[in-house]
């Protein structure tokens, strides 16, 4: 009986597809790229329009003759890589390595892609196979060159400059710049002292609270109008003789809206802040969600494709998640029209979905006893994100009082009630370096009402240099500069480490000496392939031609 054969990227996903597709398919790996520039002189022939000289990998020889075995009886080849530019390439690369033409070839070959693997989302592509986008493969082409000659020009450079085996990338030197200016801003930071002071009230009733001196001497106070001690005991002494009653009371309502559901790089973000995974291990448990995990009814992929920039979210899932925050939280806490989220990437790649549960009915306390430790954490950090970010907004009040001590001198406090959580019942978005201040209840306050004055509390503060950056902040810097993809990040992150450029210390990033002379001699020598509008205008280029609007040669 002759089957069709099928491609996937890896052995793990593979199994799973087999599974799903039954009799009739016969579901192979390729073990990702399977061809590549090799990494030395004349591998792009410049002199010849840029013409590019593959090799088959030497790892992937075996799997290659493999594949040729089994389409020997085929009736039809179906190439299932990843729904990427990259994938896309390692299907093109496949064509070329197993020596097929596509539009010569004895058996029917076509291109399937799917965002989630469940069996709807595989036998819908597998119904609905499209040929190989060359647009797609252009772009990636023209990164894999490029990156090539960047790095073939520049590593050469640094050999004779510093010593033999440094390497320079188009990503990876950037991401090295970022991190050795902010050391040079650290080096430069001058600290400077300054004051603040804190009276802690009580009122009629007993009810004790806390207030920041706000203006002195008739004059708002600014950060550094308390410059040292002296200053602060002067107007502790003033304080001390105060009379104190509240001035005025003003209440507002605010609302918050939750965060968007993940993309790769807000994945890898919020996952370092919260679970303290590095990006390289982030990716590595996502892949291994999405792949599929047997959860008692076989093999299931858990998660949508963990590469993307996008933020959207299909119809079915949208239902799905409406339905389950209803039963869970009470229709209440269910939107009446889903909400819409826009991409903040510079350049959002083609017509993926934000990272989600393939599932949204399946919760993590369900899933708890089939997945190891990371893995639930991050499908519990994913489902939350997904499911909040479908739920209504928290309604907060917010109270400022306004408190005479003494004419011309007034302290405020402030104070948040949540009325109605909303997504802050489930999920609240982590943050980087600011230290929030946890605003706390006021007790009810009347104007006019007097207060005593049980203590003062005059501090001392200096200021601090710019934090260093951890992963979750180069990350989200780079993709503000639009430099890179989200696929790309850990890896390139990875790289630096490696090559020892940089280390890791308290999950910050300290520059090496030798990353700092790289950087410079980089900067000084090749100040346009390290500048960052360079390197993002590249990517804006490098999607131009995968939407066929640019000729990748040129």
């Amino acid at each position: 009986m002759s089957q069709s054969l099928v491609i996937v990227e890896s052995p793990a996903k593979a199994k799973t597809i087999e599974k799903f597709l039954g009799k009739g398919y016969k579901v192979l790996a390729s073990y990702g790229h399977v061809r590549a520039l090799p990494s030395k002189q004349g591998s792009v022939d410049v002199a010849q329009d840029f013409e590019p000289k593959y090799a088959v990998l030497p790892e992937s020889k075996k799997q290659i003759e493999a594949i040729k075995k089994e389409l020997k009886g085929a009736e039809a080849l179906l190439l299932a890589t990843d729904p990427d530019r990259e994938g896309e390439a390692i299907s093109w690369h496949l064509l070329a390595a197993l020596g097929l033409d596509r539009k010569k070839a004895a058996l029917p070959v076509k291109r399937v892609v799917f965002h989630e693997i469940t069996r709807d989302a595989i036998l819908h592509a597998v119904a609905h196979p499209r040929d190989i986008s060359q647009e797609l493969v252009d772009a990636q082409q023209a990164r894999s060159i490029l990156d090539y000659l960047v790095g073939f020009n520049l590593s050469p450079f640094l050999w004779k400059k510093i010593f033999f085996g440094l390497s320079a990338g188009r990503v990876q030197s950037v991401a090295l710049r970022l991190i050795c200016e902010r050391e040079k801003e650290i080096a430069a930071f001058q600290t400077r002292e300054y004051w603040s002071i804190a009276a802690q009230l009580q009122t009629g009733k007993g009810q004790a609270f806390s207030a920041s001196l706000v203006e002195a001497g008739g004059k708002k106070l600014d950060k550094f109008d308390i410059p040292d001690q002296a200053a602060a005991d002067n107007l502790v002494q003033v304080l001390n003789q105060g009379t104190y009653r509240v001035e005025k009371v003003t209440k507002s309502e605010r609302k918050r809206t939750p965060a968007p559901p993940f993309t790769t790089s807000t994945l890898q973000q919020e996952a370092a802040r919260k679970l303290g995974f590095s990006a390289k291990k982030t990716m590595a448990t996502a892949q291994r969600l999405y792949e599929g995990v047997d959860i008692g009814e076989g093999t299931v992929g858990l998660i949508t494709y963990m590469r993307t920039d996008s933020v959207v979210l299909s119809n079915q899932a949208l239902q799905e998640t409406r339905s389950l925050i209803t039963s869970l939280y009470g229709p209440q806490f269910a939107l009446e029209k889903p909400r819409f989220f826009k991409n903040k990437a510079k350049n959002a790649q083609e017509a993926h979905e934000a990272i989600r549960p393939t599932y949204v009915a399946k919760t993590p306390a369900e899933l708890k006893k089939f997945l190891p430790p990371d893995q639930f954490r991050l499908y519990d950090l994913i489902w939350k994100r997904t499911v909040a970010c479908q739920m209504a907004e928290a309604l907060l009040d917010q109270t400022a009082v306004d408190i005479a001590a003494a004419p011309g001198y007034r302290l405020r406090a402030t104070g948040t009630v949540v009325r109605f959580p909303g997504f802050m019942q489930l999920y609240i978005e982590g943050i980087d370096d600011e230290k929030e201040e946890k605003e706390g209840l006021l007790p009810p306050l009347a104007e006019w009402e007097s207060l005593k004055l049980l203590e003062l509390l005059p501090e001392q503060h200096f200021t601090q240099p710019p934090p260093r950056y951890t992963e979750a902040t180069l990350v989200k810097t780079l993709e503000e500069y639009g430099i890179g993809r989200p696929s790309t990040y850990a890896s390139t992150l990875n790289t630096l480490l490696e090559r020892k450029y940089a280390r890791l210390e308290q999950k910050r990033f300290f520059p090496e000496d030798i990353g700092m002379v790289v950087s410079d001699l980089l900067v000084n020598h090749f100040a346009q392939y390290v500048d960052y509008n360079f390197t993002a205008n590249l990517e804006e280029e490098l999607d131009r031609v995968s939407r066929g609007e640019k000729q990748w040669k040129p």
